[in-house]
């Protein structure tokens, strides 16, 4: 998802003469989309503490031949004649992009039928934009407070010491050359080196209602949140609009003690340590990454004892909680399911297989703690696949399984959380359970109402109609 981010190294970018930008839009202020809320207010649980639009993004390009490129809606799209690369829903999203895409329409059309990694892409759309006056562009994260791009941390330094960095950029350089040869405005290594660093770790993924990427951008005013593992905020969105949403209370409106998360919690802090290092250069040491009980619950073993539900560390002799002995034989099993699974988990990274993921649950059983998290990850693949061949009760068994884990290490006020809820509802809906789904309706309500707004389309448009809906049948 994420993403998300961070102050300035100066860059140098040659002038755009040999190309017709007289209609290209001014630099815009985007002071209107603050929420306007009083530094020293209290924000409550729900509040929506920031919203903004956009410096630049670009649709995946999995997508582009099903969402638009303006909207990123999903819908019916026609494309670009020009360059037959991009897709717009209608006229008006296409004149609403014009401004920007006539400068890149050319470039496109010069590398088609070939797919332009997203990355180039949208280096190409920030060159573009800081040529055209975008370097002026101002982010405002409070009424009187902004960051314009250059504000971005760039971390040039570490990206220069860092080989898989180096070897990404040169590849992008090379495709900006071919797309925007005859310009004259792709900048020299060093000087992109500064705008690719400013955006991988300031970009973040814009995600659908479900929490599925579908774009990737860039946010100027946003930069200015921190990461924890255990945030007191969220990123959600509505199209390509950013809103970040206090899902604690805090003390006021004070930047420095509001965070996000930048990574998928549910990984162990060791990975998301190495995650949170490798890509955004700094090492996490939130509360829940020195906890050692951490470590030890998310690669925890069940008791062999069955009636004793302690999480246990193979490693030691005795459960620390009955007393019972760990055999060789069940110090064995765990390491052989654990090694399974994470083997089979990593092959089925792009689609998961219902088969596939029965048999590591069946083996799992009898050495995976509950809150395992590789069992945790199995039952949400092993959920999405039930969905995705129809197999409701089964769905069902497993979503109802995963409840547990995601409440525990997401927490209770997360949008995956209100999405599981959603998901089980709709099944249930669907199934006739009417008194579970109305439950289950209501808890993604209360939830997805603190992570999204009580105005947001996932609400309005979604959850509220099928909740009234389940509510009229139940009564009939």
């Amino acid at each position: 998802m994420p993403s998300n981010r961070r102050i300035f190294t100066p860059y140098l970018i040659k002038s755009l003469e040999s190309l017709n930008i007289s209609s290209y839009p001014a630099a815009k202020d985007y002071k209107k989309d603050v929420v306007k809320m009083k530094p020293n207010k209290a924000i409550k649980r729900g509040d929506r503490i920031l919203t903004e639009k956009p410096f630049t993004y670009v649709l995946k390009s999995q997508f582009r031949k099903e969402r638009c490129d303006n909207c990123l809606s999903s819908t019916k799209v026609m494309k670009c004649s020009s360059c037959n690369y991009v897709y717009y829903c209608n006229r008006a999203c296409q004149m609403e992009a014009w401004p920007l895409h006539k400068i890149e329409c050319p470039f496109l059309k010069r590398i088609y039928p070939r797919t332009v990694p997203d990355a180039a892409r949208i280096l190409c759309r920030i060159i573009i934009k800081l040529n055209n006056g975008g370097d002026m562009e101002k982010g405002y994260y409070t009424e009187t407070c902004f960051r314009k791009f250059r504000d971005l941390m760039s971390h040039y330094q570490e990206i220069k010491h860092d080989p898989r960095r180096i070897e990404h950029l040169q590849c992008l350089h090379a495709i900006l050359n071919e797309m925007m040869q005859d310009s004259a405005i792709v900048p020299n290594e060093a000087e992109l080196s500064t705008i690719y660093g400013r955006l991988i770790t300031n970009g973040f993924n814009i995600l659908d209602a479900e929490m599925n990427s579908i774009a990737t951008a860039i946010f100027l005013g946003v930069s200015v949140t921190d990461h924890s593992c255990k945030p007191n905020a969220v990123a959600t969105f509505e199209g390509t609009t950013l809103h970040i949403q206090a899902i604690e209370d805090i003390e006021c409106l004070d930047w420095s003690k509001i965070f996000i998360s930048y990574i998928d919690l549910l990984n162990t802090p060791e990975q998301r340590r190495k995650d949170l290092k490798d890509n955004y250069y700094f090492l996490c040491i939130c509360s829940k990454c020195i906890d050692p009980q951490e470590s030890l619950e998310m690669e925890c073993s069940c008791c062999p004892n069955r009636k004793c539900k302690a999480p246990v560390d193979v490693k030691l002799n005795n459960c620390p909680a009955c007393g019972t002995g760990i055999s060789p034989r069940h110090r064995n099993g765990f390491n052989d399911v654990m090694e399974l699974t994470k083997l089979q988990l990593s092959n089925m990274k792009e689609i998961a297989y219902l088969d596939v993921c029965k048999v590591l649950l069946n083996k799992q059983e009898e050495f995976m703690h509950p809150f395992n998290v590789w069992y945790i990850k199995t039952l949400d693949a092993a959920f999405e696949a039930a969905i995705d061949v129809g197999k409701w009760s089964e769905a069902l068994n497993y979503g109802k399984k995963l409840l547990p884990g995601f409440r525990k290490y997401y927490g209770d006020w997360n949008p995956l959380l209100g999405l599981l809820y959603l998901k089980l509802a709709k099944i249930q809906h669907h199934e006739s359970y009417l008194k579970e789904c109305i439950e289950n309706f209501q808890e993604a309500r209360k939830i997805l109402e603190v992570t999204h707004g009580k105005d947001h389309s996932l609400i309005q448009n979604q959850l509220k109609p099928l909740l009234l809906q389940a509510i009229a049948e139940s009564t009939a």
